[in-house]
């Protein structure tokens, strides 16, 4: 975990309120979909105290967000040192620490390391101006943590060697002799990790077993991450792969369009999740004040801007619409899982190690 790199970005410009950091706490109420805050919410810039320093600890990739970052810095006068990790390393490092971590504001790649967190009582709650400006499925019920952008699990197939008339029904139907060989997956990648926490909640723990079980015996492909599945999607050189959507949409804007889609699992399958990139203030955050500051900016438009022309993930706030040819939201259709649920990453990380996948 020391491998974590540190990146200090300089201060440019912003101005915010007064100091009342964390006493905000969040009331957990059923706030309609991207909701702008209550009359009765306090304002952030009354709830943030000076500009200054703030230590991040980002289990999203540089190349990712750094740009949002900057964001963050220009809109927030803040000093950001930002640790770059695996989000599953960091979420173990918070837990190490203890209350001795350097870092205010933790940023995940998916909502179950932020729910573990918040279970072991990391995580501090978060003022209702914030909360309020998501949809509640991709909130805290308790407050503690609030989705930035999200992200829906898709197959990416060549569609010169699959025809889309042919593709599976249901994830679970790719354990079938058909496909043997012909599917990649990103075992140590933690939007799967997720996805597997998902199958587990969803199915149980044993019929999660043999389907991965299964998987391995049918020839699946294991690969290092999600960007490396799409570009052997795109050369031919494997059929189909279990990915975040948004890989595909990367690719064609660096090298413009290429043999391949991205299929969305119908009828709520539990191949069709959306998770969340979100973030949650430390409970014994050093700069709490800070923190708040960077979530504001975060769920400002500028940086949810930035997710939908950057990244091509789903910005979360109303009036931010994806840049490219994605389906909304709101048809994708989704299993129904609380992503509460998916906090149970050591017991995934458990199965996978047990099956050989780890």
């Amino acid at each position: 975990m020391d491998t974590v790199s540190t990146d200090r970005r300089a201060v440019i410009k912003g101005v915010a309120g007064s100091a009342m950091g964390m006493a905000a706490i969040a009331s957990g109420s059923a706030l309609a979909t991207a909701q702008v805050a209550t009359p009765a919410a306090t304002p952030v810039a009354e709830l943030l105290g000076s500009p200054g320093e703030l230590v991040i600890y980002s289990g999203r990739s540089e190349d990712l967000i750094a740009g949002v970052i900057d964001i963050v810095e220009s809109e927030g006068e803040i000093d950001a040192q930002v640790s770059y990790g695996s989000t599953g390393e960091i979420a173990i490092r918070i837990l190490e620490e203890g209350t001795n971590s350097p870092a205010s504001l933790f940023i995940a790649q998916d909502a179950g390391a932020l729910g573990q967190l918040a279970n072991e009582g990391r995580l501090a709650p978060l003022p209702d101006e914030i909360l309020g400006r998501v949809d509640p499925r991709f909130v805290s019920p308790d407050g503690l943590w609030v989705g930035l952008s999200a992200r829906a699990r898709v197959l990416v197939y060549n569609t010169e060697m699959v025809a889309e008339a042919d593709l599976p029904v249901s994830l679970l139907d790719l354990i079938d002799a058909s496909w043997s060989g012909q599917v990649a997956w990103a075992p140590t990648n933690a939007s799967f990790q997720s996805h597997v926490t998902a199958l587990r909640q969803e199915m149980g723990e044993d019929t999660t077993r043999e389907w991965l079980q299964a998987m391995i015996d049918n020839g699946t492909v294991a690969y290092e991450g999600n960007g490396q599945i799409v570009t052997a999607v795109c050369n031919g050189e494997i059929a189909t792969g279990l990915v975040n959507h948004y890989y595909l949409w990367e690719k064609i804007a660096e090298e413009g369009e290429q043999p391949a889609a991205n299929y969305y699992f119908p009828n709520g399958d539990v191949g069709a999740l959306v998770n969340i990139a979100g973030a949650g203030v430390l409970a014994e955050s050093p700069n709490p004040d800070q923190a708040l500051r960077a979530l504001d900016v975060l769920l400002g438009t500028e940086a949810q801007t930035y997710f939908a022309q950057n990244t091509s993930e789903y910005p979360l706030i109303a009036g931010v619409d994806p840049i490219v040819d994605l389906p909304p939201l709101a048809e994708i259709e989704t299993p129904d899982i609380d992503l509460t649920d998916l906090a149970d990453l050591e017991g995934t990380v458990a199965l996978l190690t047990e099956v050989g996948l780890l």
